[in-house]
């Protein structure tokens, strides 16, 4: 399977300042890990979204979408359990 792109949106990099160094390292290699497997067993599809995931990481949600036709993976939030989910 050809690797997907892995995106950031440019407030992911406040959400990823605000965690603790030890969460920011295993968020950011969940996240990384999309690149080979966008939908790896612990993801879950969100309800009411059509190409929304979410990863658990501990405490801490990786909120992204997938674009199978541009082959790319977008974060678009990282945030603690109580504040990921509208």
């Amino acid at each position: 399977m050809t690797p997907y792109s892995l995106r950031f949106k440019d407030s992911v990099a406040k959400d990823l300042r605000r965690l603790p160094a030890d969460a920011r390292s295993r968020c950011l290699a969940r996240a990384e890990a999309l690149r080979e497997n966008p939908r790896p067993q612990a993801a879950v599809k969100l309800t009411g979204r059509e190409y929304t995931y979410r990863l658990r990481v501990g405490r801490y949600r990786v909120i992204y979408q997938i674009d199978d036709k541009e082959h790319t993976v977008t974060v678009e939030y990282v945030r603690h359990r109580g504040r990921a989910y509208p």
